[in-house]
């Protein structure tokens, strides 16, 4: 894929949509510090359940993602979701992966259309690419 320089990248595009992942979880709390500390996410909003928080939705910069307790009645339709963070620098951020509960499933990669991916998951098994724009 070629790419003009006066594109813009799909992450930075402006569009009256947006995407909000939601990720079922057995353990807010351990995603949450995963998504905090490797990336600098902030909580935007936590709504609190019977036993701890019922969701919580972090912010990275323009983006978000949600987190729901897979106890409290949330329902994760059976398939696969991957979640594209995109960072400044992928080889920066891969060494800091499994110090915060994550897993790195092999080396950032060059990609034909223009972007070094890194393949992790989180600490649910949740896979990430973690995308930089080259």
């Amino acid at each position: 894929m070629t790419r003009k320089t006066s594109e813009r990248s799909p992450s930075a595009q402006s569009s009256e949509y947006a995407i909000q992942p939601i990720l079922c979880t057995h353990d807010i709390e351990r995603l949450s510090s995963f998504y905090t500390e490797l990336f600098g996410a902030e909580e935007e909003m936590r709504v609190p359940g019977k036993k701890g928080p019922f969701f919580v939705t972090l912010r990275f910069g323009g983006g978000g993602l949600t987190l729901v307790d897979a106890k409290q009645g949330a329902k994760a339709a059976p398939g696969r979701v991957i979640v594209a963070v995109f960072v400044n620098n992928v080889d920066e951020v891969l060494p800091r992966v499994e110090s915060a509960g994550g897993r790195v499933a092999g080396p950032a990669k060059n990609m034909a259309w223009g972007q070094r991916v890194a393949h992790i998951t989180d600490p649910d098994g949740n896979p990430l690419n973690l995308t930089q724009q080259l």
